[in-house]
């Protein structure tokens, strides 16, 4: 390690993100004969896995085979998250090309998902009124809503309906033909892009239920197992992720966009979570997430290693959590609502979980 390089202690200033960027130069290099191997095999996955729902015999086989496809489409999303940030090839144009491949399987509509999630979420990470990814409720917000949106507040926050949060408020909202008041940017290419995908889960439909009929099957079943349950296992799948990159006791929101920028977000408003099992590296490192948030141009081979060199640089910066059930439905719990008065997350009932000290600016 050089001396520009020594570890920035938690009493010191954080230091400028230009200046952490720097760190992570050597790991922004990208290849395209791997990215194309990535997407070739994450596409035969899914393919044999969709053979699988239609050719194993018994109903439970065609399930794992429908759920293992669901968990194939995030990995291919993934891929086309990369390409869309322009981080998974060093060329421009045939990450747009990839990127769109890699988003069918998920019916995502590549230039809507580059507005909301790059220009959006990226730029004004957790902060208020501008991400609106997972973002929480005021109690005085929330206690001013209709009963049936408290009643939907509750099941999304409940830990148990990620996916349905993801399908309503994200997918069938902002990535399918959105209307004016959810994408008030209106560019030929949103049209395009949501009609390529609907074309897509045409075909994708039509060749179930061919497949179905070919095989002498309950249609219904094929459908089901093929088109359904995958495509359900993927939300919940997108679902969750976004909702634990970003959601914890010890990650803050922001009502003040000053008090967001002295918080350094591209650091302060993520975690990695940590699994056992390589299940991290089954999911392409997209875990690895304040590395890719700081510098979204380390493509995904990449950020194991940028997500250490922070670690190392950052000690007791960044926010690590080792996954488990407990942890994650003690967030649903603790993380209802956010109390910018006090700077705390808290309950429904309005009773703080993790009133944090102020952090050190740059």
């Amino acid at each position: 390690m050089n001396l520009t390089q020594k570890p920035i202690l938690p009493h010191e200033p954080m230091p400028h993100r230009k200046v952490m960027r720097e760190w992570l130069i050597p790991l922004a290099e990208r290849t395209t004969l791997l990215a194309v191997l990535l997407l070739v095999l994450d596409y035969a996955l899914w393919g044999a896995l969709m053979a699988g729902t239609v050719l194993c015999e018994t109903w439970w086989a065609k399930l794992l085979s429908g759920c293992a496809a669901g968990f194939v489409i995030g990995r291919l999303f993934i891929l086309g998250h990369d390409a869309c940030h322009q981080s998974l090839t060093p060329h421009r144009n045939l990450n747009k090309w990839l990127g769109r491949i890699a988003f069918l399987p998920s019916l995502t509509a590549y230039s809507l998902w580059d507005i909301g999630h790059n220009v959006v979420h990226h730029g004004y990470t957790n902060l208020k009124n501008f991400d609106f990814v997972w973002a929480p409720y005021t109690p005085e917000e929330y206690a001013a809503l209709p009963l049936m949106a408290r009643v939907k507040d509750r099941i999304y926050r409940s830990g148990w309906a990620p996916g349905l949060y993801y399908m309503i408020e994200i997918w069938w909202n902002k990535m399918v033909f959105p209307n004016e008041k959810n994408m008030p940017t209106r560019r030929p290419i949103f049209m395009k892009d949501c009609l390529l995908i609907t074309g897509f889960g045409a075909l994708w439909i039509a060749a179930m239920v061919w497949a179905a009929v070919a095989t002498e099957q309950s249609v219904a079943l094929i459908v089901l197992m093929g088109v359904i349950v995958p495509f359900f296992f993927w939300v919940s799948m997108i679902g969750f992720v976004v909702y634990v990159h970003h959601t914890h006791v010890d990650v803050s929101w922001h009502e003040e966009r000053t008090g967001w920028s002295k918080a350094s977000p591209f650091v302060s408003t993520t975690v990695h979570l940590t699994f056992p099992m390589q299940i991290g590296a089954l999911m392409h490192h997209i875990m690895e997430h304040t590395a890719h948030h700081l510098d979204m141009s380390i493509p995904l081979y990449k950020l194991k290693q940028a997500q250490s060199k922070l670690e190392e640089l950052l000690p007791e910066r960044i926010v690590i959590q080792p996954f488990s059930w407990g942890w994650y439905f003690q967030t649903a719990r603790d993380c209802k609502l956010y109390d910018f008065k006090i700077d705390s997350w808290t309950d429904y009932e309005g009773r703080p979980t993790s009133v944090k000290s102020t952090p050190v600016a740059a």
